[in-house]
């Protein structure tokens, strides 16, 4: 027996035998001198190497059972089991939870916006009346409106203030307000309303909006109020500074149907701020789940004793528990598969040691039928594409040489040669986002002092776009030469005919649309300048609008059609204005204002046209080049762009 214990404690390490002798010191002075300092502190010092030991002691045993594979993937089927089961029961909780509160906001909301909808309508009909009906028209919309909303007032303004009724609360808004509709608060309270302006009549109609009100706008989806969530605080009180009343809650369908208190941000106006909606109300809900399902899928729909609601309620309820249930046998199972899937993970280690000396020749025995027998077949068949890789690399890296070819050859199809003009300067860059572009720039002179040029956006990218690219310039390049349909300018007593963009733009897209698939399309921005007389004429279909700067301050020009390729008979317009001395027209594609930084905020119309006022004095290519930077910063330098970008530029001097 004492040689036993001898050699046990020789295999202890040094923190064992510390705490046996720790411990038995701690025995001793408690025995002797109990409640003494020195007991104490003896004491606390072998609880604390009595806690070291047992986490050297767990480490150990957990090194010892899974050294062996086969008890590591127990452990990992354990943990595989255990934590998506909690993972898939929170996620359950919060989305369900969330997904019925949005869903009851947006009933809500809807709801709300289709009856100030039909009020707005509503309210025209009060305003387009001749005096002499308007007050019958603001009978009969009142006892229109009053079944949408109660307590409903109107006011027509023109030369005095007519309500309907006498005593109903409702007021011209002040200052600049326009057409509006919706929630708006007025004296800290909240209102549904509509405002429409017809000539210099104004008519009104508002109602109050209260928490019995807002709740019933959905019948059975639960409580709802307003709260202000201004950054301020205090600009309008609740629709009735009601706490949630329980009546107005569903009742519970089972024992899991939890009430849901949601909350969501809805646009509210306020009377002293015309023209600003970006303020924000909250709007409370309190309902459940049963209830949303219900209003979702029916409530007038029962089967039995339940409604289909409640059912669907029930039924996501079993599906959840069939589906733990499927989870915990899934970890019995994997367990018993643990022997199998070592064998296997065995026998591919054997191998991909033989693939990595470069023994191609080395195949996986393959047993049964199950996926692991298809995991070691699947390897034989990788080692005998290896080399059939081979062969695929070297073709990629002809086809890439190809793609080089094809880009050079696309340069070529963008001018070289600037046309020479006294009143007008062009200049175009395209840089694409891959090898070739599906972004389209071109100018030609014409024969009478004049010359065309065109700027389009392909739908895509790559080949596809960079062929449909190339047929565009084709076609327009076919039609200038071939000579454009000239039109008479209208009004009284005619005019002189001039060239017609419109009816180019048409030809095109024809054209397009009978010798492209259907999925294929492009932005075109098409125009003609006279040297005679600085007079451009364009047609925009679907382009985005070009920036004209004229003494440093932008404006956009029209767009004058859709898109060409996509409709057989769209009809294009053409717009006709004199460039002054000093007049910088820009146009660009997608790629320049699309692009977006790691916040996934796009560059902007707002930043570009802010960008070429600042530089609106210098040459056309700094202009350009300014631009590209400014671009290729916002998104973070890459080297690789997210779109083709394009910029024309023509300056008249």
């Amino acid at each position: 027996m004492a040689a036993r214990l001898k050699a046990l404690y020789r295999q202890l390490g040094r923190v064992e035998k510390v705490f046996l002798i720790l411990l038995i010191l701690a025995w001793a002075l408690g025995f002797f001198f109990p409640g003494s300092g020195i007991s104490l502190l003896v004491s606390l010092a072998t609880w604390i190497t009595g806690l070291v030991v047992l986490v050297r002691l767990a480490r150990a045993g957990v090194r010892k059972f899974i050294w062996r594979l086969r008890n590591r993937l127990i452990v990992a089927y354990a943990f595989i089991a255990l934590v998506p089961i909690l993972l898939v029961l929170a996620l359950v909780a919060v989305t369900t939870y969330g997904v019925a509160g949005q869903i009851a906001a947006y009933l809500i909301n809807s709801e709300l916006d289709r009856r100030t909808n039909i009020m707005k309508n509503a309210v025209w009909a009060v305003a387009a009346a001749p005096p002499s009906k308007r007050q019958e028209a603001m009978v009969r919309t009142h006892e229109f409106v009053s079944k949408l909303f109660p307590s409903a007032a109107v006011l027509v303004h023109d030369t005095a203030d007519t309500r309907y009724p006498a005593s109903g609360v409702v007021a011209l808004p002040p200052g600049d307000w326009q057409e509006a509709n919706g929630i708006i608060v007025k004296d800290r309270q909240l209102y549904g309303w509509a405002h429409v302006v017809s000539g210099s009549t104004h008519a009104v109609i508002m109602a109050p909006l209260d928490q019995d009100f807002l709740s019933g706008l959905v019948p059975g989806v639960g409580e709802a109020d307003f709260r202000d969530f201004s950054e301020t605080g205090g600009e309008f009180t609740r629709s009735n500074g009601a706490a949630p009343r329980a009546s107005y809650i569903p009742p519970k369908s089972n024992p899991l149907d939890i009430q849901v208190n949601w909350a969501a941000l809805e646009p509210v106006m306020f009377w002293n701020s015309p023209g600003n909606k970006n303020r924000q109300g909250l709007l409370l809900i309190h309902t459940r789940m049963s209830a949303v399902l219900g209003i979702v899928f029916g409530n007038n729909i029962t089967l039995g004793d339940m409604r289909y609601g409640q059912v669907i309620w029930l039924l996501f309820l079993v599906i959840a528990t069939l589906f733990l249930i499927v989870e915990l046998v899934s970890l019995v199972i994997g367990v018993s598969l643990t022997r199998t899937i070592t064998t296997a993970v065995h026998e591919m280690y054997v191998g991909t040691r033989r693939v990595m000396e470069g023994d191609f020749s080395h195949r996986i025995t393959v047993r049964g039928t199950d996926q692991l027998a298809e995991l070691g077949a699947s390897f034989n068949t990788m080692t005998e594409n290896l080399e059939r890789l081979i062969v695929v690399a070297k073709e990629k890296e002809r086809l890439q040489s190809e793609l080089e070819i094809a880009r050079e050859v696309q340069s070529q199809l963008f001018p070289k040669d600037v046309p020479d003009l006294k009143t007008l300067t062009l200049t175009g860059v395209c840089n694409p986002a891959r090898v070739v572009s599906g972004d389209y720039y071109d100018f030609m002179p014409l024969a009478d002092a004049g010359l065309a040029f065109a700027i389009g956006d392909v739908a895509g990218k790559g080949i596809s776009a960079a062929l449909l690219m190339a047929s565009i310039q084709s076609t327009m390049r076919t039609q200038l030469t071939a000579g454009i349909p000239a039109v008479v300018a209208a009004g009284n007593g005619g005019g002189s005919p001039h060239f017609s963009t419109a009816a180019l733009v048409a030809g095109l897209n024809k054209q397009l649309y009978a010798t492209t698939s259907p999925e294929k399309y492009a932005t075109f921005y098409f125009a003609l300048y006279d040297e005679a007389t600085q007079t451009l004429t364009y047609t925009n279909a679907g382009h985005l609008p070009p920036i004209l700067l004229r003494h440093g301050v932008p404006e956009f020009l029209q767009v004058t059609g859709t898109v060409v390729g996509a409709f057989p008979f769209a009809r294009y317009d053409e717009r006709q204005m004199q460039l002054q001395s000093g007049d910088v027209l820009v146009a660009y594609t997608d790629g320049i204002v699309e692009p977006e930084n790691e916040y996934g905020e796009m560059f902007g119309e707002q930043r570009l046209t802010d960008l070429l006022s600042k530089n609106a004095d210098r040459e056309s290519s700094e202009i350009i080049a300014r631009v590209m930077e400014a671009v290729q910063q916002w998104s973070g330098g890459s080297a690789e762009l997210q779109d083709d970008m394009t910029i024309l530029v023509a300056r008249r001097p």
